[in-house]
């Protein structure tokens, strides 16, 4: 794969030593999020993250955390490419700060849903032992049909010993124990989440401070404004809740996926049956050939049939063949209907090779 095969539309933001681009791919005509993160500059710790972020995308398939689709090297730029689902809605930062401009608020549903849906795909990154470490408004991202999912991996660590030391995030959503450099686990998340939650339902971050010293003091107090008294108990309470000051006081994601709130939120169908599993670890190589061989294959869907590019030929053709007798049936036993549909297609010229229609009767 080379950095050729795609269309930049436009710059969707930029780190450090990443760019993020807006991108079609030219074989399908399908639009992209495209990472390009520079190596050069880079020392090796921040190398590994960047792996290690192809390494998680690459395991997770589901519906609330941005998808995978490929990783390759751009030899030219010496650049690590990271090819991503697309959301189109941008990401809850830009909304919050539109909707300061206009002089409104989300309604709680929209919370509520926002929160429900951020919670199930964090549960899919804990469920794994990955702590995401960087839970904020940027950091989440929307769907044209309103599919909320957690992006930007970057920082995200697989802690498998209960227990983080090091310390990362940005500072109006870390927690309390990241403030003081104590360790941390999953509940880190869950208080960055309540920040986020609580942002959401007062456009302005729960804690704030004139310098970091007052912001500080604030974080670690556990000191914030009630929210506005037009939104419910319920969800004054679930804010209270994941902002408590004590990380086992704080509630799991399974937890809070059984209250009510969650369960009103009847949009999500994933089969929890069908986890993900944690690809190994992808070890820095200073050969960009040798490094390439490492990274995970492409999972680009196929158009309109909703399979991975990892879908065999057999699979495939199989699948036309249900396909095209499921139609057969239903034309030979609605001889009428068969009848309107040869006359549609003829009409509108459109042909269907791999679907012959029966012979009317």
């Amino acid at each position: 794969m080379s950095i050729y095969q795609f269309e930049i539309l436009n710059k969707l933001g930029e780190g450090a030593f990443s760019s993020v681009y807006k991108v079609r791919r030219k074989s399908d005509g399908q639009i992209y999020a495209l990472k390009k993160v520079k190596f050069a500059p880079m020392n090796y710790r921040e190398k590994e993250n960047a792996l290690n972020e192809v390494r998680i995308l690459a395991s997770i398939d589901h519906p609330n955390i941005i998808a995978y689709k490929e990783a390759f090297f751009d030899e030219g730029t010496s650049s690590l490419c990271i090819v991503m689902e697309y959301a189109e809605g941008g990401d809850l930062l830009n909304k919050i700060e539109n909707c300061k401009k206009r002089s409104i608020y989300f309604t709680e549903n929209e919370i509520l849903s926002t929160l429900a849906q951020t919670i199930r795909g964090l549960k899919a990154l804990h469920d794994l032992k990955i702590l995401h470490r960087d839970i904020k408004c940027a950091n989440i991202f929307l769907t044209a049909n309103g599919t909320v999912k957690i992006g930007d991996l970057n920082v995200s660590k697989v802690n498998k010993g209960g227990l983080a030391y090091t310390q990362t995030g940005t500072p109006y959503y870390a927690s309390p124990e990241v403030w003081q450099d104590k360790p941390y686990n999953s509940s880190s998340d869950i208080w960055s989440l309540g920040c986020v939650i609580y942002e959401m339902t007062t456009l302005r971050p729960p804690f704030t401070g004139v310098d970091m010293k007052a912001l500080y003091r604030k974080v670690i107090k556990g000191l914030y404004q009630p929210i506005p008294v037009n939104f419910s108990a319920e969800l004054s309470n679930v804010i209270k809740m994941m902002l408590q000051i004590r990380p086992n006081a704080r509630p799991s994601c399974e937890k809070l996926l059984e209250m009510p709130f969650a369960l009103r939120e009847r949009n999500f169908k994933y089969n929890a049956e069908a986890d993900s599993e944690l690809l190994n670890t992808i070890k820095f190589e200073p050969s960009m050939k040798v490094l390439s061989n490492r990274l995970p294959g492409p999972n680009y869907e196929r158009r309109g049939r909703g399979l991975s590019a990892r879908g065999s030929k057999e699979e495939l053709d199989k699948e036309n063949q249900v396909n095209t007798q499921k139609l057969r049936d239903a034309l030979s036993s609605d001889p009428e209907r068969h009848v309107k549909l040869r006359q549609g297609l003829q009409k509108n010229r459109v042909r269907l090779p791999l679907i012959p229609l029966p012979k009317p009767f």
